[in-house]
């Protein structure tokens, strides 16, 4: 049985070791609120909260999940008693994903270590190898841009994500396609157009892209449709996918051919399964998209990249290409472009967090 004694929630500023430009917005540092649950034995199950600081992403901050962590979500749960993370139950509070993933990684860290068992393995993957991609932001120049894309072949990623926005796109993907004709190569555009520049999104068909990821607004699956008919590059929703019945509503209307998957987006390991399971009866790909995850929620987001239906290789990529020095040992390293996960029980790292603001919130 699970049964929660104690919450601490852990909250600190990890600096990027390179600022992280995309259509809305650059990130140079990365607020990580954890979350440690702990059980009477002493077992100690961690959660990563991935918000942002600002709501550019989504509505939810860092602030208002540790508010609703600590202020809704543990007076529910902590006289809960429960034998799988399956039965923890978080629906009376709508929405705030990112706060119940927090809470679910823990839960469910805490259950694989109590099953002595990789966290992999008790969410049903079939392997502890994930291939990973490299995302590249928006850069200041075309030399730039081609020396990270060839910085990060050397180093075996084995698909590249650029971000693009109106004013660089087009003339860019011309340059890449250039210099690289057989790059398995994909752009995200955070929403940066709208349907009124159809003619120029035709323009992406000619680069042999393996997917344009959110080209529009995050609310709008009318909109995906109309354009998805009138392109041939794939559409892949990414914020627009929050629950298993967006996913319906898009896959209804074919407003896409691949739905992204973040694990904290769509509010755990739970929802994210439904998802996964149903995509893969409708045939639909899915990827693990990324959240510039500190190493606990790198390695949960890597666990669930492990299910049979994760088509493209993942975004969450080693410790050291986002972190001098990460919160967990070892770090996540990769060779050849494949991540292998630990057989150890739980997320299989030893977590060491740095000085942080720290509360401790008791069952009683």
């Amino acid at each position: 049985m699970l049964v929660f004694e104690q919450l601490c929630l852990h909250r600190f500023t990890m600096p990027l070791k390179f600022p992280f430009q995309n259509s809305t917005t650059t990130v140079t540092e990365k607020k990580v609120l954890i979350v440690e649950l702990i059980d009477p034995a002493g077992t100690r199950g961690y959660g990563e909260c991935v918000a942002f600081d600002a709501p550019w992403y989504t509505e939810e901050t860092i602030e208002t999940a540790q508010h609703i962590i600590a202020n809704h979500i543990w007076p529910m749960i902590k006289t809960q008693t429960i034998s799988h993370p399956n039965e923890l139950n978080l629906s009376p509070i709508r929405r705030n994903h990112m706060a119940k993933t927090a809470i679910e990684g823990a839960v469910w860290d805490l259950y694989a270590k109590k099953q002595r068992q990789p966290l992999y393995q008790v969410i049903g993957g079939r392997t502890n190898q994930v291939p990973v991609g490299a995302a590249i932001g928006i850069q200041p120049d075309y030399s730039t841009l081609s020396h990270k894309i060839q910085q990060a072949l050397n180093k075996g990623f084995q698909r590249i994500k650029l971000k693009v926005k109106p004013g660089y796109d087009i003339k860019i993907l011309e340059q890449v396609r250039r210099d690289y004709p057989d790059l398995s190569l994909m752009v995200d555009a955070n929403s940066a157009y709208t349907l009124q520049e159809i003619d120029h999104l035709k323009q992406f068909d000619y680069f042999n892209l393996l997917m344009i990821e959110q080209p529009l607004a995050a609310d709008d699956f009318l909109e995906h449709a109309v354009l998805q008919q009138q392109i041939k590059t794939p559409i892949c929703l990414d914020e627009s996918i929050h629950t298993l019945e967006d996913v319906k509503v898009a896959l209804t209307l074919k407003s896409c051919q691949v739905i992204s998957i973040k694990l904290a987006k769509v509010g755990g390991f739970r929802q994210a399964i439904t998802i996964h399971d149903y995509c893969q009866e409708q045939g639909i790909p899915v990827w693990c998209g990324g959240m510039l995850e500190a190493g606990i929620g790198r390695a949960q987001s890597l666990a669930l990249a492990t299910l049979p239906n994760f088509y493209y290789p993942a975004d969450p990529g080693p410790s050291n290409r986002y972190w001098q020095k990460d919160i967990i040992q070892p770090e996540i390293e990769m060779e050849h472009g494949i991540i292998k996960l630990p057989d150890h029980p739980g997320i299989g790292y030893q977590v060491e967090l740095p000085p942080s603001q720290s509360e401790c919130l008791d069952s009683n």
